[in-house]
């Protein structure tokens, strides 16, 4: 597959593991694949395009809202690993603005906003296929280094 010009792979936001969210070594996860955006030197943002199974709703054709925050998380959370820092969420606030389809194209779109020792702030959103925002997100993670 040849990728977009605005974006390229970054290994470091992918591995053999069982997170839920982006895990490949989980039969039952979401299986997101980020991809960072290569026009982003300084603050690197990250962006990944899923078609989120049926199998994720809550109502009828729509994600549960369980889903649509962890789909936040891990964005935001791929954007403080796009800088090469490992974290784990504190805090995060999701505003669910629209009803977010399953089944359906989404883009996810996550970057940093600060950086300061080893707390990160990040702010991710999801998009339709029309770019309509249809959730969006902010939080803070800290550091996890190892002992």
């Amino acid at each position: 597959m040849e990728l977009p010009p605005h974006v390229r792979p970054d290994p470091k936001l992918h591995g053999a593991n069982r997170c839920f969210g982006c895990g490949p070594a989980n039969s039952g996860g979401l299986h997101l694949e980020f991809l960072l955006a290569a026009d982003q030197t300084d603050a690197p943002s990250v962006v990944a395009e899923p078609v989120i199974s049926s199998d994720f709703e809550g109502h009828p054709g729509y994600l549960h809202g369980g889903i649509i925050a962890t789909l936040i998380d891990e964005t935001m959370s791929k954007a403080v690993r796009a800088r090469g820092f490992i974290a784990m969420t504190r805090h995060m606030e999701v505003d669910y603005l629209r009803p977010v389809p399953s089944g359906k194209p989404l883009r996810l779109e996550g970057r940093t906003t600060r950086n300061e020792g080893r707390k990160h702030w990040a702010e991710a959103k999801i998009l339709d296929a029309e770019g309509t925002i249809l959730a969006q997100g902010k939080g803070l993670f800290i550091e996890v280094r190892p002992r």
